[in-house]
């Protein structure tokens, strides 16, 4: 793989139950609303769950995505193509926490501030609904 080695491990609080933020992480139907400009594979199911296989988009970089584990409070997932490593995230009530390491030519720490942006926008407006 070319690329740098990069690692990034950010936590904001959210104005969200724990149970929101876990839908907004694991349902494709909420992932396909905030995680732009990321684009899922059309095919997969209704949730993310332990051992599904998918790839997704960013502009013409394709990232597989392997499902290691996923609880009440944690998901992580084994990355390979456009980003060598992992990504897991971690929640609870009020806050999430995204630690993400890998080699890539991405620049992963300005991609994973943004995607806890744009999920933190995608709670606070579900939330006001």
């Amino acid at each position: 793989m070319l690329g740098n080695f990069q690692q990034s491990h950010l936590r904001i609080e959210l104005n969200a139950s724990e149970t929101k933020i876990k839908d907004s992480l694991l349902k494709v139907s909420n992932l396909r609303q905030w995680l732009w400009p990321q684009m899922l594979e059309p095919s997969l199911p209704d949730q993310l769950d332990t051992g599904l296989n998918f790839t997704s988009q960013v502009g013409f970089v394709a990232i597989h995505h392997q499902i290691e584990s996923v609880n009440d409070h944690c998901l992580r997932m084994l990355l390979s193509g456009g980003i060598d490593g992992y990504h897991e995230w971690s929640w609870g009530d009020g806050w999430v926490q995204s630690r993400l390491e890998g080699i890539s030519l991405l620049p992963l720490n300005l991609g994973q501030t943004w995607s806890l942006t744009k999920l933190r926008q995608f709670v606070t407006s579900e939330s006001n609904s």
